[in-house]
């Protein structure tokens, strides 16, 4: 089967800044599914195995696009690394979920995307994003969540919460490549302004779409609760957690296999088989 890769496709988007994303299809007269995959914290779409993930979905029939939150520290020349810091500081949840609906919006118009058949695939972070956005959404008819937050409600506490607000910015340590992340104070004053909006398990009860729940019993950054919890937040959703496996699913940076990882394969043929059940 033919595929067609289109990366580094830069999507404008006027309330953020630029940002990149990437398309890949088979080559097919059918209308296909929109999958979306939603990065998650200090993530971005060229990490580890996730260029195979996309190649695994579109094999199966998808359109599959994945993308760089705008600012998520990456910039147009340069996707793979974190070169703007500013940025990764300056960003918040309004932009994030400003960012994703223009991504549906530009790829729905796309002459071989079925625009009645839109699925969000949200890891960590971004399936906290995702869950927002498909109770948001009535376009969005399926979520899956990979490792998922169940609340984004993520802020230091007490003391440390007042040092932040009285210095403007904490940093947080990127573990590979020792970088030092800032955070500055705007993103917990958006999220107080907006509140109710960001309110993941309101919205993970409200979310009409297809779910399917996907989380590693040994994942280290967030633990399987979440996922347990989710699936109680929205007993219609289906919850599959992976024996063992931890918050990447055997995935990592850099990924120099030709193959996915035993449980990174394992939920990716998941997905495809949820996708095809209940959309197809």
């Amino acid at each position: 089967m033919q595929i067609t890769k289109k990366q580094n496709i830069i999507i404008p988007n006027p309330e953020t800044k630029k940002f990149l994303a990437d398309a890949f299809y088979p080559e097919t007269n059918k209308k296909l599914p929109l999958v979306i995959f939603v990065h998650g914290y200090k993530g971005y779409k060229d990490w580890g195995a996730w260029n195979l993930m996309a190649e695994k979905f579109a094999e199966a029939g998808f359109f599959f696009v994945k993308f760089n939150f705008s600012h998520n520290g990456t910039t147009l020349e340069d996707p793979d690394n974190f070169a703007d810091l500013q940025a990764f500081g300056n960003n918040n949840y309004s932009k994030e979920l400003s960012d994703l609906n223009v991504v549906i919006d530009y790829f729905i118009k796309h002459e071989k995307v079925d625009d009645q058949r839109i699925v969000l695939v949200g890891h960590s972070r971004g399936g906290g994003i995702s869950i927002i956005k498909t109770c948001e959404d009535i376009r969005i008819n399926g979520l899956i969540t990979l490792a998922s937050v169940d609340n984004l409600e993520r802020f230091p506490k007490d003391q440390a919460l007042e040092n932040w607000k009285n210095e403007g910015v904490y940093y947080v340590e990127n573990a590979r490549t020792k970088q030092q992340m800032p955070h500055y104070y705007q993103f917990f004053e958006d999220f107080k302004n907006d509140e109710h909006r960001f309110d993941v398990e309101r919205s993970m009860e409200m979310a009409k779409a297809h779910v399917l729940i996907i989380h590693g019993t040994n994942d280290e950054s967030v633990s399987v609760k979440n996922a347990e919890h989710l699936h109680f937040l929205n007993p219609n959703s289906e919850l599959y957690l992976v024996e063992n496996a931890n918050h990447t699913f055997g995935a990592k940076e850099p990924w120099e296999e030709n193959y996915l990882s035993k449980d990174l394969n394992n939920v990716v043929q998941k997905a495809i088989e949820f996708i095809q059940h209940k959309l197809q």
